[in-house]
């Protein structure tokens, strides 16, 4: 077994980014870049960048900053909070283990950029990376996405380290234990509960994108700890985007109709954020809540992501570990 004592890693975690403020300009900078990402929209480019520059971007902007505003702290956008939150507790527990890391937050869209959360590294004199995409689900979306905005930051440097990129953690055996334990401490006897996952398009599924099943594998690993029934819990997908089909079934259909199948008291969590954002607090956390009691449902409660909780972070620190075990043993 390795020495990590005498290892000093690099750890860059990336996530999937945020505005800079809550203003209709800085959306709409933060938007046109995650946009004319052919990982996340894939249309010809002839066709597409018309549309979003001409009429996507200056009406949506302007349309989802009071939603932006409405999640906003002191301290920033909650996805930049809680993942600097994140990186300070990962840091600080990779130290108490005698590990002498050097942890940085990346965002494949905005900033702190990866490019910047590299050169970090590098500056930091880091002597190999352990890449840790914070989306517990693969998918092309996120997790290739990522991958490909570290290899494009790779590109700047004549100096590569030595480097091992986590690729997925769904079944991780601390995940699933952080989720359930999560669950239990907030789950009541009489609530329904809803694992909710951010959609994709069902035709980027049909050319071999597997996160669905991901999705399946890490819900049925969570309700089996929890002893639940099938009549108990369901898996939907939420935020879909245009006119195109996408991985059903939809969290709004799903919420608009469960007051009529007896289902009165819902739960909601969503296992594929790792930390709490716009989506978790605005979308999820109030405007389906609002959806479900206007059609007949009487109590819905939002589960929060696990953020910086210790199980979490000691999760986070258990994969960086075997990820150092692992490339200084090879």
């Amino acid at each position: 077994m390795a020495d990590l004592h005498n290892i000093k890693p690099g750890v860059l975690l990336i996530n999937l980014g945020t505005p800079d403020e809550p203003t209709a300009k800085a959306i709409s900078r933060y938007l046109e870049q995650f946009l004319t990402d052919p990982r996340i929209v894939d249309l010809p480019r002839w066709k597409w960048l018309p549309l979003l520059k001409g009429i996507i971007l200056p009406s949506r902007s302007r349309r989802i900053r009071h939603n932006y505003q409405s999640v906003w702290t002191e301290q920033g956008s909650p996805l930049l909070v809680y993942s600097n939150a994140q990186k300070t507790a990962l840091q600080a527990r990779l130290q108490a283990l005698g590990i002498d890391a050097q942890v940085e937050i990346g965002m494949t869209y905005g900033n702190p950029s990866v490019q910047q959360a590299l050169e970090n590294l590098l500056n930091a004199r880091v002597d190999r990376i352990v890449v840790l995409p914070l989306y517990p689900q693969y998918s092309s979306t996120t997790t290739a996405a990522a991958f490909d905005a570290f290899a494009q930051a790779l590109k700047s440097s004549r100096k590569m380290l030595p480097f091992s990129f986590i690729h997925s953690y769904h079944l991780d055996e601390n995940y699933i234990n952080a989720l359930t334990e999560s669950i239990k401490v907030r789950l009541k006897n009489d609530e329904f509960l809803l694992f909710s996952y951010h959609g994709i398009p069902l035709r980027y599924e049909r050319e071999g994108d597997y996160y669905r099943e991901h999705c399946r594998q890490t819900t049925l690993a969570v309700a089996d700890k929890l002893g639940l029934a099938e009549t108990q819990w369901n898996m939907v997908f939420q935020s879909r985007f245009g006119r195109e089909e996408w991985l059903q079934p939809y969290a709004d259909r799903f919420l608009r109709n469960a007051a009529t199948q007896g289902i009165e008291k819902v739960a909601v969590i969503s296992p594929g954020f790792a930390c709490d954002c716009l989506e978790t607090l605005e979308e999820i956390a109030e405007t389906n809540r609002d959806l479900f009691l206007a059609n007949g449902g009487k109590s819905y409660r939002y589960i929060p992501a696990l953020n910086d909780a210790p199980k979490h972070i000691d999760m986070m620190a258990q994969l960086i570990v075997r990820q150092i075990e692992h490339s200084a043993n090879g």
